[in-house]
């Protein structure tokens, strides 16, 4: 076997071995459907309520504000639909970002060819939202606004706790209820108190924590106007309807109290990682250029854009080396065209199209960065070599 290096943690992450141990029981001894009223049922049930409860620990809410969900995705998808159909008597307008997780993007899309009005707020050239351009944007009409707390790209951490007091002020002159949802899917190193971010809705997925695949949740906090977006029985009281995936439950509430209670010590040896892997890299190879806010960015995530090389290129060459990384969201790695994240914060095409995106995890070394930076280096060398005659993109 050949080297092995992984940093593509904001794809997914490797399952935990504990959080595999804490869902074992429950695909075969403890199988019950916990909506059964018997014995069987009802150990299955506790499992589900005290996965609700240590979640709720780690976002400083009630147990009966978590929701259990497919994934981010589908957390996204409700917490924008379900908002803003409930409060469609009160306005139709949502407002959100340019930048946003295609799974809010395609939502709000969705939600336009219903007849509601959606403003997408430009970004900065670090990628982070204007407080102002947010003020200007509210209407009497408005109703959901939807920004995410890190973007899965670039890394960029929004100022949400400053957008929702601002939001909840115009609320406040409005008469009617402004939903402030957050996509906190990649932010899973920052505290995630939802008290202190004041936030109505924030969605998780329990893969980018080293927890289960299809597995994701839904703050919504009481008295929060939804409408369920999943119908059927009565499960998550009556906001996604389906027999719980009570393993999947289990996971990933194991994954997010072992996140939290490392997240300290997670967040600073990924962060020393992050920046030895930037000088590195401004170090050895020119042309190089740092995507999103220089500090104000999540402790894993280095965003490049490289002149006169294709992305693309540089990953399948990278891997050749037993290099794992990506050109952006392992989400839209089927779609041709240059990032809309790159291109929201101003990036050429050509440079959004010659981008990579390196995020580290804690298992991690130093060694394993430096030969990342010496395998970067050699490869760009190399296909700049092979078209010598490609202009320089502008930024």
């Amino acid at each position: 076997m050949g080297k092995h290096v992984y940093m593509d943690h904001a794809a997914t992450t490797p399952t935990d071995p504990r959080v595999v141990e804490s869902m074992l029981p429950y695909f075969t001894r403890t199988f019950g459907n916990p909506s059964s009223v018997h014995g069987v049922g009802q150990e299955a049930r506790k499992a589900v309520d005290e996965a609700h409860e240590a979640v709720a620990r780690v976002l400083n809410c009630a147990a009966q504000e978590v929701v259990f969900t497919s994934g981010g995705t589908e957390s996204d998808n409700s917490a924008v639909k379900g908002a803003a159909y409930a409060l469609k008597q009160s306005g139709n307008h949502i407002i959100t970002t340019a930048i946003e997780h295609h799974a809010v993007l395609h939502s709000c899309q969705q939600l336009e060819q219903a007849g509601f009005r959606v403003t997408y707020l430009p970004v900065d050239k670090d990628g982070l939202v204007h407080l102002d351009d947010m003020e200007r944007a509210l209407t009497d009409h408005t109703t959901v606004v939807s920004v995410m707390l890190a973007n899965n790209e670039i890394g960029t951490i929004e100022p949400v706790q400053d957008i929702a007091r601002v939001v909840k002020d115009r609320a406040r002159k409005a008469g009617h209820p402004i939903v402030v949802h957050t996509d906190a899917v990649q932010a899973w190193m920052l505290d995630l108190d939802v008290g202190k971010l004041g936030v109505d809705m924030l969605s998780l997925s329990a893969h980018k924590f080293f927890g289960p695949k299809g597995v994701g949740v839904l703050y919504i906090r009481k008295g929060t106007p939804f409408l369920a977006q999943q119908v059927g029985g009565g499960h998550e009281r009556h906001r996604r309807a389906g027999t719980e995936n009570v393993p999947g439950m289990v996971g990933a509430a194991t994954a997010l109290r072992l996140v939290a209670e490392h997240r300290e010590s997670t967040s600073s040896r990924c962060g020393a990682l992050r920046d030895r892997l930037m000088r590195g890299v401004f170090e050895r190879v020119p042309g190089a250029r740092l995507n999103g806010h220089s500090t104000q960015r999540l402790p894993h995530n280095a965003n490049f854009s490289f002149d006169g090389v294709e992305g693309e290129a540089m990953v399948l060459g990278l891997d050749l080396k037993g290099i794992a990384c990506s050109t952006g969201s392992a989400c839209n790695s089927a779609n041709p065209e240059p990032s809309h994240v790159l291109r929201g914060i101003g990036l050429s095409t050509e440079m959004a199209a010659g981008s990579l995106r390196f995020t580290v995890g804690p298992g991690n070394t130093e060694a394993e960065v430096d030969y990342v930076v010496d395998t970067l280096a050699a490869v760009i060398s190399r296909l700049r070599a092979l078209a010598p005659q490609a202009p320089r993109a502008q930024q």
